[in-house]
């Protein structure tokens, strides 16, 4: 498969503060919409970054005035790529509680590497777990032009 001819490349390590990481998702999802992105497409892709963003913040540097967040973004009309990395000491996210499981519903913590899955269309971890690289390709009715809703519901 040969890369996407990216439109927009953004690369850049930001402080481990929560206001800078919503500053950064913020300006990636207008820039999102700029391409036309929109509807569940737009939404996963917004849910999967603040997943990837804050855990790396809160999670992995545990919000370390010394520390960053790697992050590299690009954008065609048909995908994205994103990459997080922290600076913290990793986790296995195959080692992970099964947060629907009956045992673990109630836990506030562990959904968000299984919504990242969920909604992504390729997810990757490194080997130490300190860097997510998340690939998401538009959905084929997204990217469709009117013509195609114009059938009776």
């Amino acid at each position: 498969m040969s890369e996407p001819a990216w439109e927009w490349k953004f690369h850049e390590s930001i402080p481990s503060e929560l206001d800078a990481g919503h500053k950064l998702i913020d300006s990636y999802v207008k820039k999102l919409e700029q391409f036309g992105w929109e509807g569940s497409d737009l939404f996963h892709v917004q849910l999967a970054i603040e997943e990837a963003v804050v855990n790396a913040i809160t999670h992995g540097n545990k919000q370390a005035p010394d520390k960053s967040v790697e992050v590299e973004l690009r954008i065609c009309p048909a995908s994205t790529y994103l990459r997080i990395r922290d600076e913290g000491a990793g986790f296995n996210p195959d080692k992970l509680a099964d947060p629907t499981d009956d045992e673990h519903i109630d836990v506030p913590h562990g959904r968000g590497v299984m919504l990242i899955r969920q909604v992504m269309s390729h997810v990757e971890y490194n080997d130490c777990g300190n860097q997510v690289t998340m690939i998401k390709h538009r959905s084929s009715g997204e990217e469709s032009s009117d013509e195609d809703n114009d059938s009776d519901e």
